[in-house]
């Protein structure tokens, strides 16, 4: 019986609600995630007050003040409760069911939710249309036509309804109707601002219409300048024309981006004169020589203000400039990823905590993934580092033809020559066998030190990343070393003429299990600085290289790592020559070493302080694009086989949030699509002027 009725609910819901059932297939593409049945069904009954039989329903005030709190309990407007709350009970019987509860969540799912919701508000009986009637009823009641009346008796009426206003207006109609009534009402404003019919207003009614009509195209610079701007020049009046060029700019404030981009040849860096503006504006006829005019007023007044701190760009118009005219700032950034950036920055700001299941969870994602991108970046760059091996175990002592390579190119064209293509790859076997777990252990190691020593707000000192990273080199040492020590025995056999062929299980025979650790504290030496200069350089470079809005894009992604690897390879050298000496088997007639100590002091005596840096350039030029492509790897991965485990996302691999951090609700029981409710209400009163009154006191109406 309750599979009935809630069919029957959901067919009568479908019949009246412009739109359909989504199939399976449909609903995976869906930016919003929808709410768990089960979940929505304990909340519903959570704050439904009233029982009928075996069913459950809300009351009015139950959704609208108790669960979604849009009114005050105390002081509220009737009118109002009863518009928003029979726009969701589609069966008008004055209680709202669980189906029609649910339904409401997935409308407010749908990309275009705002519209919807507005145009459920006002289709008051529910008919899938809107008549001229219901259309006036409730712009009546807006604080905006109390504000500034609204004539019904204009053609704009007549065009969309009719001259007899019969006609009806369908959902696909209404989103062009609601567009056009907020021009059509900023031109009515205008004129009755300008009570002389000569075709102006002054400053403060000019300001009064922009904030009350259009304030979600002002930044708040704008907003504060309105005035100032509407006075610029002398201006005792404001036009008509200045008027609706004034709201055009602000429209088209992204196309004059694409305009001032073209001027500078995609230069974001060179200041644009207005001639040079104007004059590339001529092939965009959308954009009008008053708008241009009205724009470097507002560039000037903008610089007079930071002028104080010496900006040098006055009178010419820069990037930076029109982003903070711009109010679509940051919003170029897709919204599913702004969504998930928002909420992330919501669990963790509300003290949500994770279960341990998922906090291992994440560890092994992350170490699965941090193998994969080694083993990818080890490959890309293994004739570098055989390379560099041969080179810092070159001796330069007194024995006769012991010099073999004359620089690391040299060494390269010999391999190549002697050994073939495939004696560059000697010893990758061992390599990607103990790479994966190596270089994953470092990247797992490295993110989870962050996370826990980063701030609340997700900010993380640099003192902390660099304990974050020398712990995650040190964690790494134990598959490193005997990695390193088979590789390198494998690299430099090549050398040897004649010698038996090596193997890496040749090589772990002859060593035992304590010999592969042979050379471990250079391996120290080594891998903790060059960790604990890596991976903050490159947090640090992510953040220089990303876009306005915080997002690294693959290339920029390479580029941080590739820079950061160079410091970070260089500095360490020395215990890296050590460490490469004490693993390899020294030959007939070669120093030997016992202990970091006794090598570095043999090194100095018989070779000289150079000696240190052998193999740097090879050492770095290995490192950085190693690390480059690993680390690039490494989060597009991420990002690609996105998990959400409750912790936070990758730095660089999301926007920063824009307004909809502060539109997303706070409450534990919005779940689904009824987390941006509060931010599609918010969107009908600023961008659709359905501003309806909240308060029954006339002295809080308009607020």
């Amino acid at each position: 019986m309750a599979a009935s009725m809630r069919e029957k609910y959901l067919s009568h819901f479908m019949a009246k609600w412009p739109f359909t059932t989504k199939v399976e297939c449909e609903s995976k593409d869906e930016n919003l995630i929808r709410a768990d049945s089960d979940k929505l069904k304990q909340i519903f009954n959570k704050y439904a007050s009233v029982t009928e039989g075996e069913e459950k329903f809300m009351t009015y005030s139950d959704f609208i003040q108790r669960y979604m709190v849009l009114l005050d309990p105390a002081d509220y407007n009737e009118y109002t409760l009863q518009l928003y709350g029979s726009s969701i009970d589609t069966s008008r019987d004055g209680k709202i069911s669980y189906t029609e509860f649910q339904a409401f969540e997935h409308l407010l799912s749908l990309p275009d939710a705002m519209y919807r919701v507005a145009f459920q508000i006002y289709d008051r009986n529910g008919s899938g249309f809107i008549n001229y009637g219901e259309f006036k009823d409730i712009v009546a009641h807006t604080n905006l036509h109390k504000t500034i009346p609204f004539n019904f008796d204009c053609d704009f009426i007549q065009l969309h309804f009719g001259e007899d206003k019969s006609r009806r207006i369908s959902y696909s109609e209404f989103t062009q109707l609601i567009h056009d009534f907020n021009e059509e009402h900023a031109l009515q404003a205008f004129r009755k601002f300008d009570v002389d019919n000569n075709g102006y207003i002054n400053a403060k009614d000019f300001e009064e219409i922009m904030i009350a009509l259009k304030s979600y195209l002002l930044t708040p610079f704008v907003q504060e300048n309105l005035v100032a701007i509407a006075v610029g020049d002398f201006h005792k009046k404001i036009s008509y024309a200045y008027f609706t060029a004034f709201i055009s700019l602000l429209n088209n404030m992204e196309l004059m981006k694409k305009i001032y981009l073209s001027a500078t040849k995609r230069d974001k860096n060179t200041p644009c004169t207005k001639e040079e503006l104007m004059y590339q504006s001529q092939e965009f006829p959308q954009i009008t020589p008053m708008e241009i005019d009205i724009l470097f007023q507002l560039v000037q007044l903008r610089h007079q203000a930071i002028s104080q701190h010496g900006d040098k760009n006055i009178g010419r118009l820069t990037y930076q400039d029109l982003e903070d005219l711009s109010p679509m700032e940051g919003r170029e950034t897709p919204f599913s990823l702004q969504l998930q950036i928002a909420e992330e920055d919501l669990r963790l700001e509300t003290g949500a905590e994770r279960t341990l299941l998922l906090t291992i969870g994440e560890s092994v994602y992350r170490f699965g993934l941090g193998a994969l991108a080694g083993a990818t970046g080890a490959t890309a760059v293994y004739p570098i580092d055989l390379v560099k091996t041969r080179i810092q175990n070159q001796r330069t002592g007194t024995m006769i033809g012991e010099l073999m390579y004359k620089n690391s190119f040299d060494c390269f064209k010999k391999v190549l020559r002697h050994e073939g293509f495939f004696g560059l790859y000697r010893g990758l076997g061992p390599q990607l066998v103990g790479v994966a777990p190596e270089k994953a252990i470092k990247l797992t190691m490295n993110d989870l030190m962050r996370d826990k020593l980063c701030n609340k707000d997700g900010s993380i000192a640099l003192w902390a990343e660099m304990v974050s990273g020398g712990v995650a080199g040190a964690s790494q040492v134990m598959f490193t070393n005997p990695l390193e020590i088979v590789k390198i025995r494998l690299q430099v056999a090549g050398e040897i003429v004649g010698k038996t062929k090596v193997s890496a299980i040749g090589v772990i025979k002859e060593l035992g299990f304590l010999g592969l650790y042979k050379g471990s504290r250079a391996c120290f030496l080594r891998d903790i600085p060059f960790s604990a200069i890596y991976f903050p350089a490159y947090a640090h470079f992510k953040k220089m290289f990303a876009d306005e809005n915080g997002y690294n894009h693959p290339g920029t992604l390479l580029l941080a790592a590739t820079c950061a690897g160079a410091p970070a390879a260089a500095l360490p050298t020395p215990a890296d020559v050590i460490k490469t000496r004490l693993q390899v088997a020294a030959r007939q007639g070669q120093t030997t070493y016992n202990g970091v100590i006794d090598c570095t002091r043999k090194i100095y005596r018989e070779e000289g302080f150079s000696a240190f840096w052998k193999g740097t350039p090879a050492r770095v030029f290995r490192s950085s694009p190693q690390f480059g492509v690993t680390l690039l790897t490494y989060e597009l991965l991420q990002r690609l086989f996105y998990v959400d485990f409750g912790g936070r996302r990758p730095e660089g691999s999301a926007a920063k949030p824009t307004h909809l951090q502060d539109q997303l609700s706070r409450n534990p029981d919005h779940i689904g699509g009824y987390r941006l409710a509060l931010a599609t209400f918010d969107g009908m009163e600023r961008q659709l002027g359905l501003c309806l009154p909240k308060y029954k006191n006339p002295v809080g109406e308009g607020t």
